[in-house]
């Protein structure tokens, strides 16, 4: 691979950009990639992919280049000289590149690589946190597992289409992709392509959304004419997921607290064909209260630390806090509380994260149970999907019945 001038200079400023100002790794690529009409698929994987691994492996890279935060541009340089290096790139004779010492880069890689939270390039908190939670031997697979980049899989839109049927057209359209046995929508594209500029996406023929969380809307058990709160929406993946399920019949009610989002799952509710959704704002407590005691089925997608999703969203590595984790914790028990009043007698509810993390998980369902607004609950049963076991994202999901 030969680096080419202004590649290399965009990914550069689009790492101090993510590293030095905060702001979010796949905001950042996606302006990066407007920045020239000229530039192929070739160039935009390649600044797309390059930075998001010196993203992934910001830790190890900066201790091999010995840099320190915030990064001048000269240490943004060297940290891609270790990426060249350890990638078998050839450096290119630039002034930015002088005296790279690849022998010493080579034996720095050896000697870090014994140790995981250099290996696996991880804050020190949360290589701790994932021990203590999941135990040495879980958390070192899932952590390599995490660190994988994420496949790219999407859910065929069943209102509009089959998995068979699509994969012809995205073929014929020069996508190919595989089928995944136990997923009964899914396929996996072969190789990376920009999808959402094919007629199949236009149509509203698939949406592009995880394996992992893909079960969710299975595991809530809807049937058409039933009434489903989705109370944690956002952009709304999930919930056209069910309206896809239920056959376009009853009525999804579509909850949450950002409006814009809201906003975008009903262009997306338009396109996929789904006429069953309905969104509200939350924007009081009302909106909460007039559902009280009224629905077949509650989903509690809920906000969470996302650790099981670091291999699409490395940068939530960098982003996250533990003062955070103990905030979201609370929230997660609040949300349970306050929405489970959703659920009607003989009703079931489901919450799920995007995390690996038991705290977030089974104790908060424990947790729960043992509230005043969870007496009337039972656990019927859960789900907990590591990322090393699957190969897609890690997720926990649970089903609790209203007595």
């Amino acid at each position: 691979m030969r680096l080419h001038r202004n590649l290399v200079f965009a990914t550069i400023d689009a790492l101090a950009e993510i590293f030095n100002e905060g702001s979010y790794a796949d905001k950042v690529i996606e302006k990066t990639l407007k920045r020239d009409k000229r530039w192929g698929s070739r160039d935009r994987s390649f600044i797309a992919e390059t930075t998001y691994d010196i993203v992934r492996w910001k830790r190890l890279y900066a201790e091999i280049a010995e840099v320190k935060e915030p990064f001048k541009r000269e240490d943004l340089f060297r940290m891609l000289a270790v990426w060249c290096v350890l990638r078998g790139v050839q450096i290119p004779d630039w002034p930015q590149f002088e005296k790279t010492p690849e022998r010493r880069i080579k034996g720095k890689f050896d000697e870090l690589s014994r140790i995981r939270k250099f290996r696996e390039s991880i804050p020190d908190w949360m290589d701790k946190l994932g021990e203590e939670e999941l135990g040495d031997k879980v958390w070192t697979k899932e952590l390599s597992a995490l660190n994988s980049q994420a496949p790219v899989v999407i859910r065929a839109n069943k209102l509009k289409t089959t998995p068979k049927e699509l994969a012809v057209k995205l073929s014929e359209e020069g996508i190919e992709t595989t089928d995944l046995r136990n997923y009964p929508e899914a396929l996996e594209l072969k190789q990376r392509a920009n999808i959402f500029r094919t007629n199949a996406f236009k149509d509203g023929l698939f949406e592009v959304q995880d394996a992992s969380s893909q079960r969710v809307a299975e595991f809530m058990d809807v049937q058409p004419g039933m009434r489903v709160v989705d109370t944690c929406a956002g952009a709304g993946g999930k919930t056209l997921h069910l309206a896809a399920l239920m056959e376009n019949k009853g009525q999804i009610i579509a909850l949450d607290i950002y409006g814009n989002k809201l906003k975008e799952l009903k262009r997306r509710a338009k396109r996929a064909g789904a006429h069953n959704v309905e969104t509200r704002s939350i924007d009081s407590t009302k909106v909460i209260k007039k559902l009280y005691n009224s629905a077949d089925r509650v989903l509690i997608d809920a906000p969470c630390s996302g650790l099981g999703v670091l291999s699409r969203n490395p940068d939530a590595k960098w982003k996250l806090q533990p003062d955070f984790l103990d905030k979201i914790r609370n929230t997660q028990l609040e949300i349970l509380e306050q929405y489970s009043k959703i659920v009607k007698k003989g009703g079931k509810l489901v919450y799920a994260t995007c995390s690996v993390l038991p705290s977030e998980n089974q104790k908060q369902v424990q947790k729960f149970l043992k509230t005043e607004a969870g007496k009337d609950f039972k656990l019927l049963r859960e789900k907990s999907i590591l990322s090393s076991e699957s190969g897609y994202d890690g997720f926990y999901m649970a089903a609790l019945e209203k007595s």
